[in-house]
Parts: structure tokens; C-alpha cells; sequence
């Protein structure tokens, strides 16, 4: 065998060699750099990436507690439906933002295609209802009433209908048991929004983009408690989206139920006849105008006495909150939310804003005594009272002789209160009032809590108003330049007074004074403060922050956070005042304004108390008030436009009573049929699985009524009533 000398191949394979380790070095180098920039550079974000890429979270929301009410019937709970929503996200990733889907969905929904595309649009500024106000990250229910061939048609032809769900969800319910509404003292649901979910990010409490929020009454005032705590559980997945463990869960906490004071039979029964007295009112003719009266809208509150708790509250227009459940259509939207609905979501209740009329006497009476006049000094009543060249009359223009103020508060004297508050006026200095002005009648005031709010665990609570030296001062500087502009000395009517308050528009007038002795004039409240003053003066002065949370129960029943009264002060009157006026305001159910209102109520077992008010609106119909309480219960009722105190609302209120203490219209009482001879003091149980055992409630029927009354028939009230 030959050998081959080494040397023949020798740099050949040396050239090879170096070749082979330059392109190995090189590989290495270049995958040592991509290493290097991998995990050096930019190994935090990658990391993140990664992780965020392989860990999936699937989040279960937590069931919404229920709300209850005194006697533990639901009012506000959840069932189950068949939720149809869409993907925004996968929408927007088509050519066609989706239009087609959703064309093809709102066909087998039965739905306007616009309809269905309005659901998924985002609400801002430019853009009207309806829109979606959430996140637009989670899904956005299209309906909650699908019918399950309908789902079904979505779920077996998921090709045709990418990023669209039909899913069985639990969703919001208001059960109205027995009819009773309720809608504005429960308010409503809706999607939570980006902004709060940044905002809530750091709390104790942070939303998930599945909440859904309460924007109005207890849903409002209790979410957080109601809400719950939704459960995530993370999923580790691969690179193909396939499970390979689990990486952490957490359990969902469903919400707490949340007890309120409301009686639902009580609540059903004011709704009734709340409704029923504005419907009356628009079938009597108003002479002042020349037409019936309109009656367009109303309230009524119905509170414990001795701890302030809300049994009723009802407001008149009101709305199906059942709306807003699922998204709410545009046509709804504009029902509830346009001039011509009055606005129904509103609760006039607590932001209704009126003048009194003589339910306001009270206070200029506790004013007077206070200021030095003997609550059983005589004082005249004449028909009129003449302050210049303006004369203030009384109503009807009657006068009733001299008078005690307990008798001004039973017949309703106007001119008492005028002569009494002009001296005062006079006293503290007239149009150049003194360095420090007793303002008797005006400090008064908001020492029963007037121009302020009560405390109520309502959101959106107005103030009313005291218009005072401050009020005065305050609203000339706002308005002094319009009035300047329209003023003229020689005009019409309009442009004198336009003058004169540019001129003096600063100055408490006698006029001024006057009018707000008898609860007109610049004077506002609202029916839950009005309600608050009458029930502190049945329970001996204490005024309570009202409310309507009783307690907030786990969901498993196991723990109890009773929600206690809460007093803010004493009325600004000793006992021996407040046992006159208690006494006035019973004269004024048996032999006043009120009387012929309660004839044959049981006066020695159920002590009856009120007041009468017709408050004059400038450019509208006068509004009826009717304020009252026995010794359980203060009951206080308005409505605009509705004519007289005792003639609109007085039947109302009188039949809320029947139904509290089982009485008919001629005061025979059947403790059977007696709904709340006295307030509830129980608390309903929860079991640990959260069931309760409530009682069911009848829809109201009220009893067939007997023919209205004659004249004849009224001849046995005293001689002194009259319709205030």
C-alpha cells in the first residue's frame, strides 16, 4: 500500500477547518448577542410578555345581593336568563366593524338591526343613547330575554356569528311584590367604566370590567356591600392556548343583602293612592286658571316616629327600573329621560323642591315664642293685612276674630303669622337692619333643619332653601346684572319689578317677611324634611337622620351589621311648647282645616295629628300638602298642582292610614287587616344558604268605595273647616 504523504492535503483542509470555525464562532457569537439581548437588555419585558401569554385568567362574578325589605320579602334579587352579548374587540377586528354579524343577529332576535348596532356603541359626549358606557374590553349584552331556540340558533352557528355568546347569566330583578314599585328608592344598574375602573384600581374594593354599578337609590348608596367580589382563576397554557395546570384561584364572595325599613304591603298601598289622588285632582276644575287641575306630579313618605326608618316612599311619575336591566333600549331612555315624562327618576321625595304653604306654621309659631309672644295670647285674625299699598289676605279672605296661636295653627290663620313676622321684621331693623339681627323666623328655620339636608341614606339629596338676609344677598349678586338690563321705572309690571330689584334687590322687604311667615314667598323644602319635622315633633323633639337601610346581612345569613338610628338635634322648643303644639295640630284633625278629612277616625285609641297647606306657585296651579302623624307614624303627602291641602291629598293620606291600622272609612278597626299597627323591630333570617323564609304578598286591591259625600253629608264637620 502506498502511503500518501500528509503534506499533499494538508492546506486544503486547513483552509476547510478555519472556514468551519469561523462560521462556528460566528453562530456562536451571533446567539450569544441574541441571548444577551433576550434576557439582558430586554429580559423584564420579555419575561412579562411570556408570562402574560401563558397565563389565562377566567373571571366568575359574584352574584349580587339581594335587597329586602322589613319583613325580609325581596325587592331587588337576581334570576337567572338567557344573555345574548357581543365582543366589541372581535367586532372591530372585521372589515365592516361587525355590521354584518350583527344585521344577521338582529334578525334572529327579532330586533332593529339599529337597534341591536346602538348597544354596542360607545357613549361620549357626541354620541346619544343609546350607547354602551362600560369597558368596552368586556361583553356588551345585546338582550337578557333570549328564548332558547334563539340561542340556540347562535350557539350551532357560531361560524355565522363570531364574537357573539349566548350564555345562561344571572341577571337583576325588581320583583315589585304586591305592585309595589318602589323605582326610585331602589334605583338602577349599569356597566362600570373604564374611569372607575382606574380609579378603584387601589382600593379596598377595585371593579372588575364585568361589574355592573349602582348609578341611583340604594343600589347606589350600598354597592360596594351589595357587590360582592367576583372570582378569577388563572390558567397556565402553552404556546397553542391548551391548559397544562393551574396556577392560582379565587373563590367569588358573593354579595351581602342589604335590609331596609321598608314594608312592601305599606309601600304598594301609597303608590296606590298617590297615584289615585292625582288622578282625582285632574278631574276638579280649578277656578283660579280656568281649567282642571294638572296634578303632574307627587310624593308621599311615610316614616317611623321614634327612630326616623322610611315604612314608604313613593314618587309620582315613576318608571319600571326592570328597564335599565340588560341595557336599556333607546326608546325607554327617551320615555324616562324627556321633557314630556316629567322626569320619572326623579324622587320628589327628597329632590322635589316646593314651597309649603301652611305646613310651614309650626315654625314661625316656635319662631314667635321664642322671639317672646305667649303661645295662649290673643292675637287678631282679621280677613286681610295691609303693609303701604299692598294688602296680603287671608285665605278665602276669613277672618276668625282674636286668637290664640294654637287656634291661628287650627284654622290656619294667615294674617296671625303676617303681623307677628313683620313686627319681628320691624324689630330687627326693617330695610337697615341692625349689626346682629335676631332673624327670629329665619334662624328658626334652620334650626329645624330647613336649607340643609337630612342626612338620608339616599343619594342626590336636595337642600330647599331659607331665603334669609344671606339667600338674599347671594342671589342679588347673581342675578343683579339681568335685572339691571330688563329693569325699566315706567314699564310694564316685569320691568318695574325688574327695577326695583336692581335697585334693592339685596333688602329682606316686609313684603318678604311676610310671605315667608305663611311657607311662600322664596321658601323651598322637600317632603322627607317636612316629613322629619312632624316626626320629631310626635316623638318629643328628637330629629333623625332618615333611613332606609336597616341592616346589611351576609350572604350565608352568619353576619349582621344592624344599621342604628342616628339623631342630629333637638327641635328649638322646650316640652311645655311642643305638648301646645301637639295639641294645636290634634285640634286640626278633629275641629280645623283637617277635620273633615278624619270624621270618624278613633281619636281616643289613635291620637290624630296635621296640617294643612296650599302653597301658591307663581305661574302655575297651587300645590296641595298634607302633613300628619299619630303616635307611631308621621304620614306627609304633596302634589303639584294639585289644588288644596285637604282636598287633594287628604283622602290619600287618610286611606294609608286605614291600610297601616286596618280601619274603614268610618274608623271600625279589624286588627286582621291591620298591615302595621306597629313598626317592625325584627330582623328577617337568612339561612347559611341563603334562602329565607318571606312571606308572599298579594298584589293591593283596595275595598270598593262608598259614594263620595254630599254636602249634606259634610254639614257635621265643625262650622270652622275649610279646604286648606
Amino acid at each position: 500500500m502506498t502511503n500518501i504523504p500528509e503534506t499533499g492535503r494538508t492546506p486544503r483542509v486547513q483552509i476547510r477547518l478555519v472556514i468551519i470555525q469561523i462560521l462556528v464562532v460566528s453562530l456562536l457569537l451571533t446567539l450569544g448577542g441574541r441571548l444577551w439581548y433576550l434576557q439582558i437588555r430586554n429580559g423584564d419585558e420579555y419575561a412579562e410578555e411570556a408570562s402574560g401569554n401563558h397565563v389565562q385568567q377566567v373571571v366568575q362574578p359574584a352574584v349580587r345581593g339581594s335587597i329586602l325589605d322589613a319583613r325580609g320579602v325581596p325587592i331587588a334579587d337576581n334570576e337567572t336568563r338567557l344573555v345574548v352579548s357581543a365582543s366589541r374587540t372581535d367586532l372591530m377586528k372585521m372589515k365592516d366593524d361587525g355590521k354584518a354579524v350583527l344585521t344577521k343577529l338582529a334578525d334572529v332576535l327579532d330586533m332593529k338591526p339599529e337597534d341591536v348596532e346602538g348597544k354596542v356603541r360607545l357613549c361620549d359626549a357626541k354620541t346619544p343613547q343609546p350607547c354602551w358606557n362600560g369597558s368596552p374590553y368586556q361583553p356588551i349584552p345585546i338582550t337578557d330575554e333570549a328564548t332558547p331556540k334563539q340561542a340556540l340558533q347562535i350557539r350551532e352557528r357560531s361560524e355565522d356569528f363570531p364574537g357573539i355568546t349566548a350564555e345562561p347569566t344571572a341577571v337583576r330583578r325588581y320583583a315589585a311584590p304586591g305592585k309595589s314599585n318602589t323605582a326610585q328608592v331602589l334605583g338602577y344598574l349599569s356597566p362600570v367604566t373604564d374611569e372607575e375602573i382606574k380609579k378603584a384600581e387601589n382600593s379596598d374594593s377595585p371593579f372588575l370590567r364585568s361589574d355592573q354599578v349602582g348609578r341611583s337609590g340604594l343600589e347606589r348608596t350600598y354597592d360596594k356591600q351589595l357587590r360582592g367580589k367576583a372570582g378569577v382563576t388563572r390558567y397556565e397554557v402553552d404556546n397553542l392556548g391548551r391548559v397544562i395546570g393551574e396556577a392560582e384561584s379565587d373563590d367569588a364572595k358573593p354579595g351581602a343583602n342589604v335590609v331596609t325599613s321598608i314594608d312592601a304591603r305599606v309601600q304598594a298601598v301609597s303608590e296606590y293612592w298617590l297615584n289615585d289622588a292625582m288622578k282625582k285632582a285632574r278631574h276638579e276644575f280649578d277656578k283660579n286658571t280656568g281649567e282642571n287641575y294638572k296634578a303632574d306630579a307627587g310624593a308621599v313618605v311615610v316614616m317611623e316616629n321614634k327612630t326616623g326608618r322610611i315604612v314608604s316612599m313613593a314618587s309620582n311619575p315613576t318608571y319600571d327600573p326592570n328597564a335599565w336591566v340588560g341595557g336599556i333600549s333607546g326608546k325607554d331612555y327617551s320615555r324616562l329621560t324627556g321633557k314630556q315624562s316629567n322626569y320619572p327618576l326623579l324622587n320628589r321625595a327628597i329632590q322635589g323642591q316646593a314651597a309649603p304653604g301652611s305646613i310651614f306654621k309650626v315654625i314661625p309659631t316656635t319662631a314667635a315664642v321664642r322671639a317672646g309672644y305667649r303661645f295662649n295670647g290673643r292675637y287678631p285674625c282679621p280677613s286681610s293685612y295691609s303693609i303701604g299699598g299692598q294688602t296680603f289676605k287671608n285665605f278665602e279672605s276669613k277672618g276668625h276674630g282674636s286668637i290664640t296661636l294654637g287656634q291661628a295653627l287650627e284654622v290656619s290663620c294667615d294674617t296671625v303669622f303676617y303681623k307677628l313676622s313683620h313686627d319681628q321684621w320691624a324689630k330687627d331693623g326693617g330695610n337697615k337692619p341692625k349689626k346682629d339681627p335676631n332673624d327670629w323666623f329665619y334662624r328658626t328655620a334652620h334650626e329645624f333643619g330647613l336649607g340643609k339636608e337630612t342626612g338620608i341614606d339616599l343619594p342626590n339629596e336636595v337642600t330647599g332653601r331659607v331665603p334669609d338676609r344671606q339667600w338674599k344677598k347671594d342671589y342679588w349678586k347673581a342675578n343683579k346684572d339681568a335685572w339691571c338690563k330688563q329693569g325699566k321705572k315706567g314699564g310694564e309690571y316685569a320691568e318695574r319689578i325688574a327695577y326695583e330689584n336692581c335697585l334693592e334687590g339685596m333688602k329682606m322687604r316686609a313684603g318678604d317677611s311676610v310671605n315667608y311667615s305663611i311657607g311662600q314667598g322664596d321658601t323651598l323644602v322637600t317632603p322627607i324634611q317636612m316629613a322629619s319635622i312632624y316626626s320629631a315633633i310626635a316623638n318629643g323633639g328628637t330629629m333623625y337622620n332618615p333611613t332606609v337601610g336597616k341592616a346589611i346581612i351576609s350572604a350565608d345569613g352568619k353576619q349582621v351589621e344592624e344599621i342604628a338610628p342616628k339623631s342630629h338635634g333637638k327641635l328649638p322648643m322646650d316640652a311645655a311648647l311642643r305638648k301646645d303644639i301637639d295639641g294645636a295640630l290634634a285640634d286640626v284633625a278633629t275641629r280645623g282645616t283637617a277635620a273633615w278629612r278624619f270624621q270618624g277616625w278613633p281619636q281616643d285609641k289613635i291620637p290624630m295629628h296635621a296640617k294643612t297647606g296650599t302653597a301658591e306657585v307663581y305661574g302655575k296651579q297651587t300645590t296641595s300638602w298634607f302633613a300628619t302623624y299619630t303616635k307611631d307614624y308621621s304620614i306627609v303627602m304633596t302634589i303639584a298642582q294639585g289644588g288644596t291641602g285637604s282636598g287633594a291629598s287628604g283622602p290619600a293620606v287618610r286611606k294609608i292610614y286605614n291600610a297601616i291600622y286596618g280601619l274603614d272609612d268610618d274608623g271600625k278597626q279589624d286588627p286582621k287587616k291591620a298591615l302595621l299597627p306597629e313598626p317592625e323591630k325584627n330582623l328577617p333570617k337568612i339561612e347559611t344558604d341563603g334562602s329565607i323564609d318571606a312571606p308572599k304578598i298579594k298584589p293591593y286591591k283596595p275595598e270598593a268605595p262608598k259614594p263620595p259625600a254630599g254636602e249634606q253629608e259634610l254639614a257635621g264637620a265643625p262650622a270652622n273647616w275649610r279646604r286648606d
